[in-house]
């Protein structure tokens, strides 16, 4: 694999969000097959999985992905129900306070995990749902999770 892409708090909060009028479980489908097209696309091992609003509308295993991923692709969404942002931003702003996640201890590293691959997606501001994508290195889950929502935004 070449060199794993690099992304600051800075690079992350200028990446645009998902932000709707409405999101529907048809539209998560959508988004879902639009991660499908990059997942396949860049011939990558991933489980993708969207909840709209506490329910798993969407949900995907390609090539090697199976029953492991669920607690992954579960604890990268629960980071962004509590935390109102990316996983990969709420991991990246504590390490930039110099206060890895994975030290806190007011949350359950069993249920959270602070890793890149998980988006909020909002209607009117609200959050409703989440984008999940596991099994590559957290880096490239987030790059193909923020790819689908750019082509479900384009549509």
């Amino acid at each position: 694999m070449s060199d794993l892409p690099v992304f600051t708090v800075a690079d992350l909060e200028a990446q645009p969000q998902l932000d709707v009028g409405s999101f529907v479980n048809d539209d998560a489908v959508d988004l879902g097959v639009s991660a499908i097209e990059v997942i396949r696309k860049r011939r990558l091992n991933l489980a993708v999985r969207i909840v709209l609003r506490g329910d798993v509308v969407f949900q995907a295993k390609l090539r090697e992905t199976g029953r492991d991923n669920d607690e992954w692709l579960a604890g990268k969404a629960a980071v962004v129900e509590r935390f109102g942002e990316p996983s990969l931003l709420v991991r990246r702003r504590h390490e930039e306070a110099g206060t890895p996640f994975g030290q806190r201890d007011d949350v359950d590293h069993d249920v959270y995990r602070a890793h890149g691959g998980s988006l909020p997606i909002r209607v009117e501001g609200e959050l409703v749902g989440t984008i999940t994508v596991s099994g590559e290195p957290d880096v490239i889950d987030h790059e193909v999770a923020t790819e689908a929502v750019r082509r479900f935004r384009a549509r």
